[in-house]
């Protein structure tokens, strides 16, 4: 599973409608499997589409829906039959096959949605946003099901979001767009870790923005010297972008910072903390330490980080 992530206009489902043969691209090829499929028009592509709106017939059972791909291709009413429901009890609603639309939760639906496009055995899935109208408990159970089904069937999918936790949490590679280009495609491990870019760094996840001194290689952060990322200054003054959770929040040793402010987020907190020069760090810690601390106490601030980017003032 690869998710195109960026924020919106940036070309994800542009890129998508493309892959479809739903646009024409202006320039380039389309190619899957290594066979040339830009001049094939949409419906020989072998491609499953879900779309951000359900998209179910209205007048159709539960049944038919996930049937419809395979009337259109010719099979017999039988093999329909028993291809639909191996696609709904794969999605968890084998009860639900004699209901319609109406009758069926947003979740309920985009399942629905999820076997008909998986029915008809694509070469390729694609999600186009499909659970961004749903509300969040709904779209964590779903895309937690919609990973267990691809893993399940197998199917190469390209799943489209602007969800970061969402990209991060289902994807074997995250593709970052940003206007139309894509800027890092990598496992989540690495593309949080390591990101290529500065545009990476500071849209996926929460970045701090720290001034350091670059020689040899290397940054001077909060009393660290730590090596640096492909694609940072290569000397002087910059600022070196790094993760909250990469800031440690000590009460013992000599401080370097006071506690400005502590957001609690369930099982880890956020301190927003000064440093001694004035500025202000974002670091991630654990509840138990963050009621300990008070606004104004005073911490001692370390970096614990392979390595980090630094990009120019």
């Amino acid at each position: 599973m690869v998710v195109l992530l960026g924020p919106s206009g940036c070309g994800k489902t542009t890129a998508l409608r493309i892959l479809a043969g739903l646009d024409r691209a202006d320039e380039g090829r389309v190619e899957v499997g290594g066979e040339d499929i830009t001049r094939v028009p949409a419906n020989k592509r072998d491609m499953g589409m879900v779309f951000q709106a359900y998209s179910l017939f209205p007048h159709m059972t539960v049944r038919d829906n996930v049937a419809f791909g395979l009337r259109l291709r010719g099979h017999d009413r039988g093999k329909r039959l028993e291809r639909s429901r191996e696609m709904l009890e794969l999605v968890g609603l084998s009860q639900f096959e004699d209901r319609f639309a109406h009758q069926l939760s947003g979740g309920q639906q985009q399942r629905v949605a999820l076997a008909r496009a998986l029915a008809v055995e694509p070469a390729v899935l694609l999600l186009d946003e499909p659970l961004s109208a749903l509300d969040a408990k709904v779209r964590v159970q779903l895309r937690e099901e919609i990973r267990r089904v691809q893993l399940d069937v197998g199917t190469t999918t390209l799943f489209v979001t602007h969800d970061q936790e969402e990209a991060l949490a289902v994807a074997d590679r995250v593709g970052v767009m940003n206007s139309g280009r894509l800027e890092q495609i990598a496992p989540p491990t690495e593309l949080y870790a390591r990101p290529a870019t500065r545009f990476v760094a500071e849209f996926v996840g929460l970045s701090n923005r720290v001034r350091t001194e670059v020689s040899s290689g290397h940054a001077d952060l909060l009393g660290s010297r730590v090596p640096l990322l492909a694609g940072s200054v290569d000397q002087g003054a910059g600022h070196a972008l790094v993760r909250p959770e990469a800031v440690q929040v000590s009460e013992a040793g000599q401080p370097n910072a006071r506690v400005v402010s502590i957001h609690f987020l369930g099982p880890f907190s956020r301190v927003q903390a000064r440093l001694d020069d004035g500025q202000v760090v974002v670091a991630q810690t654990t509840s138990s330490l963050a009621t300990r601390l008070a606004q104004g106490a005073p911490v001692r601030l370390e970096l614990d980080a392979a390595a980090v980017l630094v990009v120019a003032d």
